[in-house]
């Protein structure tokens, strides 16, 4: 069997006042209140997604 490598992502800053496609891309992460930890499979695609909006996140 294979595993999955996760990369876990916690927001850190509030997108508001931030770009309407920063704060899609928070939602789209799963990302909601501030601290709230998301596991997510680590994919070219949500690599993108976290250095898009890298100054609002933290990879733990």
């Amino acid at each position: 069997m294979t595993t999955k490598q996760t990369v876990k992502v916690q927001l850190i800053r509030s997108p508001i006042g931030c770009q309407e496609s920063h704060r899609a891309t928070v939602r789209g992460l799963g990302l909601r209140k501030i601290r709230s930890v998301r596991e997510l499979e680590d994919t070219p695609e949500v690599r993108g997604m976290i250095n898009k909006i890298s100054y609002l996140v933290k990879v733990l």
